[in-house]
């Protein structure tokens, strides 16, 4: 069967943003996935076209996407183009750009809309925990390499100097821009404290979830997916050895073939959605 690739769907929230969708041409209705990038990530990143290659060759229809504020554009989507916006983002700007994501592709005529799984990655794990929690179309969730809190902000002085100059700067690593945050980042937290809870959101789930991690994860150590595991009831931990915080995943990714740990992470995942294929219907 065929692999249709759609690339570069521009949706909108608050400001436009991009979607990719794979699928098989199929009689059937396919299981929705969609994948949630993480901090400094962006949907083309290293290896995650390869990913969605494989998720729907396995019988899914997989949806990748762009955070609108994640400093990418339209226009370029592979760069961060526009650091006011990654500046200006915010907890609940993602989530509302996940809800377009759902309410749009929930609704294509090859997707079974009582079957959707999110899959968030690192933050996006800890935005897919909590849409899982409120919106009732999600049927299971998967994250890699979660974070367990959104607490995540500079302490003391360097806190106390992002209140006073009301912007703090992170080196990009890889692209050596300094990338901005400014204060409203924090404000928004502190004003949806409650709903950012995340042993609260696990606390909730009714739906089969798996909590995937890397034993080497340098970035966010795998007692945060530990505690996600200890606050879901219905809940699976799985630890893939030797992997990293990207699976063995870098940018630019010039292989034709998933990394080992990745690829282990896809199949784990793969099986569980299969296995729980009934949840909702």
């Amino acid at each position: 069967m065929n692999l249709i690739k759609q690339k570069n769907i521009i949706l909108k929230s608050e400001k436009e943003f991009l979607a990719d969708a794979f699928f098989r041409e199929s009689e059937d209705i396919l299981p929705l996935l969609i994948f949630v990038h993480g901090y400094k990530g962006y949907k083309d990143w290293g290896a995650y076209e390869l990913m969605g290659e494989r998720f729907a060759e396995a019988g899914f229809y997989f949806v990748k996407f762009n955070m609108s504020h994640n400093g990418t554009t339209v226009e370029d989507p592979n760069n961060f183009g526009d650091l006011k916006s990654f500046g200006q983002n915010n907890y609940s700007k993602e989530l509302n750009d996940l809800e377009v994501v759902i309410d749009y592709f929930k609704n294509q005529k090859e997707v079974d809309s009582y079957n959707i799984t999110l899959l968030g990655h690192s933050r996006g794990g800890g935005i897919s925990i909590i849409k899982a929690s409120e919106n009732k179309n999600i049927s299971k969730l998967i994250t890699l390499a979660s974070v367990s809190t959104l607490e995540r902000f500079p302490k003391d002085e360097a806190f106390e100097n992002w209140r006073k100059d009301g912007v703090y700067f992170i080196e990009n690593a890889r692209t050596k821009q300094k990338m901005p945050h400014y204060f409203q980042f924090f404000q928004d937290y502190e004003n949806n404290k409650d709903r950012f809870d995340l042993e609260k959101s696990c606390k909730n789930l009714k739906i089969p979830t798996i909590f995937i991690h890397g034993s080497a994860d340098e970035s966010v150590i795998i007692q945060h997916s530990e505690n996600l595991h200890q606050w879901t009831t219905d809940s699976q931990f799985k630890t893939i050895e030797n992997a990293g915080h990207t699976f063995g995943a870098k940018e630019p990714w010039e292989s034709d073939s998933l990394p080992t740990e990745l690829s282990e992470a896809v199949k784990i995942c793969i099986d569980f959605i299969k296995e729980n294929k009934f949840q909702g219907e």
